[in-house]
């Protein structure tokens, strides 16, 4: 009994160091492949404060911009394994794990933002089965302004840039290079000035915010807005380390992820506008596309939307019909 005692209050110590220990706030790491000045990098900062604010900072979360913590391709593996809690990846860079994946980077198949949202509609119920597969959880996404074409030169049908090399980031984006008689090369964003001024690329086909904060007015001349297609970031949460959290934490998180969401969508437009601006300030020939151009784009993507759905059939049909019927 003596002896009990003894060890009672040396028990009740090592239990308070216990439960305190437990209440240290959990300090996760969130890589991200784009730089500061881009409208999603933004977003993400900002919800890593509201994260830390509204969870009184049981959850503090460092976010590494630019590919500091690790190159774009890797992210989806290190939240899968939880080498880090949490990243956002370009949906489409994951397009070889499901074709799912690949839903906004068809060229044509939705154009504008009330398309986009819609087709996002319908894709998420699957695009959050496939990541469940994986061990995580979808946060929130950001989509990007509309992508339009890069050149050297004035283009006005696929003629004019037949045997380029074309930047290419995604399964679908070296497929449509392929169909464009170009030539994919793949450059991920922090290398697309080197790759110009070194000729590795003569074209590419991305957003007027790549373009704009990495000063493309250096190494090409021409940005045709051709506007073909609206893709997005995603944040993905690793399944385990969000269960982990207490539910009022949990909460917190997805409601932080909800207002950072209505945030990209609600701001794309005005980015769109304020960087293609930037571009034809700068000195880029801003243009329309010919009909010629546009028609022979629109064919190529109306190959890549029946490609697309042929690679599985049982989840992508499904998809396209909810987007026919939004």
């Amino acid at each position: 009994m003596k002896l009990l005692k003894t060890l009672l209050p040396a028990m009740v110590v090592s239990f308070s160091a216990l439960t305190a220990s437990s209440a240290i706030a959990a300090q996760w790491h969130m890589p991200t492949p784009y730089g500061d000045a881009n409208l999603p990098t933004k977003i993400a900062y900002d919800f890593a404060e509201q994260v830390k604010a509204s969870t009184d900072g049981d959850v503090d979360i460092t976010v590494h911009s630019g590919a500091s913590l690790m190159k774009h391709p890797e992210i989806p593996r290190a939240v899968r394994t939880g080498q880090v809690q949490l990243g956002e990846v370009f949906i489409g860079i994951m397009g070889n794990t499901h074709p799912i994946f690949k839903h906004d980077n068809i060229p044509f198949l939705a154009t504008d933002y009330e398309q986009a949202q819609k087709l996002w509609e319908a894709a998420k119920p699957e695009i959050e089965k496939q990541l469940s597969k994986e061990g995580m959880i979808l946060l929130y996404t950001v989509p990007w302004p509309a992508q339009s074409l890069y050149t050297k030169k004035p283009v006005n049908a696929l003629a004019d840039i037949k045997g380029t090399k074309m930047r290419a980031y995604s399964p679908s984006t070296s497929r449509l290079a392929d169909l464009m008689n170009t030539t994919p090369t793949t450059v991920q964003v922090p290398d697309i000035p080197q790759a110009f001024s070194t000729g590795i690329i003569d074209a590419m086909i991305t957003s007027p915010s790549t373009g704009a904060n990495g000063q493309a007015w250096d190494y090409l001349s021409h940005f045709n807005e051709i506007k073909a297609w609206i893709p997005k970031n995603f944040v993905v949460v690793n399944k385990r380390a969000f269960k982990r959290l207490d539910k009022d934490d949990q909460k917190a998180i997805l409601d932080a992820a909800a207002k950072a969401e209505a945030r990209g969508w609600n701001e794309v437009t005005a980015q769109e506008a304020k960087d293609t601006k930037t571009l034809a300030d700068n000195g880029i020939v801003v243009s329309q596309p010919s009909a010629q151009l546009l028609g022979e784009l629109q064919a190529i993507g109306q190959t890549m939307t029946n490609e697309w759905e042929q690679e599985n059939p049982a989840a992508l049909t499904p998809v396209l019909s909810a987007y026919s019927a939004k």
